[in-house]
């Protein structure tokens, strides 16, 4: 176990730039616009909302609070919980390997088709270009027979700005990539929605996005996909939010700042919402189709839909460029955050140096993601992977934490204290009741609704024996792995007895520190 001295943050600002920075990511631009338009439009807008206030912010606050008392990375930060509990920060960490594996080569992909907008590359058809003369996909289950360079060489591009912003530190890495990046996406954005509103037919986008179906309410299935997008798009449930609260000062506003990077999250969904679909409703009037036969959403929406709508609209290359540059710098901010948990619970648990622990951990990150995903299977694959880590990993990962923490330790009544001990705004008993019953519930909720999904038919059509291996076997590998490694014996001795609350109260000078 590491007894160097924990990192921290430069400020208050740093913090929440990174935190908002991890939060908005590739799902905000092209995952909450599909999802509110399937789900009653404007009316998505209410169980959103109830989502964001009833499961959202207080699990962030939670993790805010585990990460900033204990002062560790997710599988030392449980530990000092009860020491079986190290096993859910393991499976995390695992799940953050997987995710960043696979998460990075979108990220590639989008910093390709930046430069692909110049000239419309794609030509006239943005979606046999894509599977085909771009990524050369084969069928599922096809396995790996190629290579694809136009792939490999942007996403070694990637992982080597990533490190480099990793090797460099919490302050002079994370935090001044974050402080330049997040700010630069918003201009980028706001740019791309003032253009698009003022194209032809971006009302008829809009209409169809935000006119409530009030009678989408009373289906259940519109309620799951609320809490699971609110539950996806603010880096909750996988430790990201424990390693980053971890390098705060210790009389850190925790709530005030969960509150801050909550509402800007769901703002900047908000705002994608609405460039996207006044895009839309502009290639539907093209098109003299409706919306609806326009609509997508995830990869189809941003490497497909977008490059078709960017071929027919007036300077369509500038709206391209800005529009993949702001989904890499998304990407990228999400990918930083996603890396360092594994790096900062590695090296938590052996003592080893950032240098040294970036080179080797997010090395072998890197190189796990380059061996597959740069591949003609590499599209089939990262779609296997993502469906299943999130919907089996993620989500089960953050309800046993819950279930720990809650009901079996009996913990939230502690930590609500330790976090009401130096924020502005109050926990009250509701906190309590979000995390001890209806987060849970609803987490439950969505594997069972998951699962009854999955065994009615293959995900995607996929063969079976490809969903084993690449779906199933990925994501219980996670889990798998991360209780071996718990089972690991501790070289340095017993961990530190549960902190005490009275810790938080610290010199007055190094809260003027924090507020600056």
């Amino acid at each position: 176990m590491s007894n160097q001295p924990r990192e921290q943050w430069g400020s208050r600002v740093g913090f929440l730039f990174a935190a908002i920075g991890s939060a908005i990511g590739l799902g905000n631009i092209w995952r909450f616009p599909g999802e509110a338009y399937n789900n009653g439009g404007g009316a998505f807008l209410l169980p959103y909302l109830i989502a964001l206030l009833t499961a959202g912010l207080p699990l962030l606050i939670l993790e805010y609070t585990v990460g900033r008392r204990y002062r560790k990375s997710p599988p030392a930060a449980f530990r000092q919980l009860t020491k079986p509990a190290q096993a859910i920060g393991w499976w995390q960490v695992f799940i953050c390997f997987v995710i960043a594996s696979y998460y990075a080569v979108i990220v590639a992909w989008a910093v390709r088709y930046t430069f692909f907008s110049v000239d419309r590359a794609w030509g006239e058809d943005p979606a046999g270009f894509f599977a085909g003369d771009f990524l050369q996909s084969s069928d599922p289950g096809a396995g790996i027979s190629s290579y694809v360079g136009g792939v490999f060489w942007p996403l070694l591009f990637v992982w080597a700005v990533v490190l480099v912003i990793l090797g460099l530190g919490v302050r002079k890495g994370i935090e001044k990539a974050n402080i330049f990046f997040i700010p630069l996406l918003v201009l980028f954005f706001v740019v791309l929605v003032v253009r698009a509103v003022t194209l032809d037919g971006a009302a008829k986008g809009l209409d169809a996005l935000f006119t409530p179906d009030w009678g989408a309410l009373t289906d259940g299935s519109v309620w799951v996909a609320a809490y699971g997008q609110i539950f996806f798009s603010l880096s909750i449930g996988f430790g990201i939010m424990v390693t980053y609260a971890s390098y705060l000062r210790r009389k850190s506003d925790l709530t005030g700042s969960a509150l801050v990077a909550g509402f800007a999250n769901s703002s900047f969904e908000i705002l994608a919402g609405i460039g996207v679909f006044a895009t839309l409703g502009f290639m539907a009037q093209a098109s003299g189709v409706g919306v609806n036969e326009v609509a997508e959403s995830g990869v189809g929406l941003a490497f497909i839909a977008f490059p078709t709508v960017i071929s027919q609209m007036p300077l369509g290359g500038l709206f391209g460029v800005l529009f993949f540059l702001s989904l890499a710098i998304a990407g990228l901010t999400s990918l930083v955050s996603i890396v360092e948990v594994v790096i900062s619970s590695v090296r938590d648990r052996t003592g080893m140096r950032r240098g040294p622990a970036v080179a080797i951990v997010g090395g072998l990150v890197a190189v796990a993601s380059l061996a597959v995903f740069p591949t003609n299977a590499g599209l089939n694959i990262l779609d296997a992977c993502d469906h299943f880590i999130n919907q089996y990993g993620i989500v089960l990962a953050a309800l046993a934490f819950l279930i720990v923490v809650g009901w079996v330790l009996r913990k939230l009544k502690p930590l609500q204290a330790n976090a009401d001990a130096t924020s502005a705004v109050r926990l009250g008993l509701w906190w309590r009741i979000c995390l001890g019953v209806v987060t849970p519930l609803v987490l439950a909720w969505m594997m069972v609704d998951s699962l009854r999904q999955e065994f009615s038919e293959n995900y995607g059509g996929m063969p079976t024996s490809f969903l084993i291996w690449s779906g199933w076997g990925i994501a219980g590998g996670a889990l798998i792995l991360g209780v071996l490694v718990a089972l690991i014996p501790w070289r340095n001795g017993p961990e530190p007895e549960d902190p005490v609350d009275e810790e938080v109260a610290e010199p007055a000078v190094e809260s003027g520190k924090e507020e600056r």
